[in-house]
């Protein structure tokens, strides 16, 4: 059998563009950022980062929690996202 596709879904990508909010917020560029995560003890390269932002690789929650550590966010903020983001999942979802 065939792997199946596993497709972002609305939460995987509104946490990727929370992130990239929030790393240019904070000023950081993806190599410092993805530099402030590997010091909190997860390996990850720019190129690793790069590809979660624009929802080309899946972010798994140890990722994901090292990320918003070394922004300084809560994995909930990054999750929940903007309110326009919020409107446009619900209306995904209907």
């Amino acid at each position: 059998m065939p792997p199946r596709s596993l497709e972002i879904g609305p939460a995987g990508k509104t946490a990727a563009r929370a992130i990239v909010h929030v790393r240019t917020v904070r000023g950081y560029s993806q190599r410092q950022l993805a530099a402030r995560v590997h010091a909190l003890g997860r390996p990850m390269t720019a190129t690793a980062l790069s590809c979660i932002e624009r929802t080309v690789r899946r972010c798994d929650i140890d990722d994901f929690v090292a990320i918003a550590t070394a922004l300084g966010a809560s994995p909930h903020t990054l999750l929940a996202g903007s309110p326009s983001d919020r409107g446009h999942a619900e209306r995904a979802e209907t």
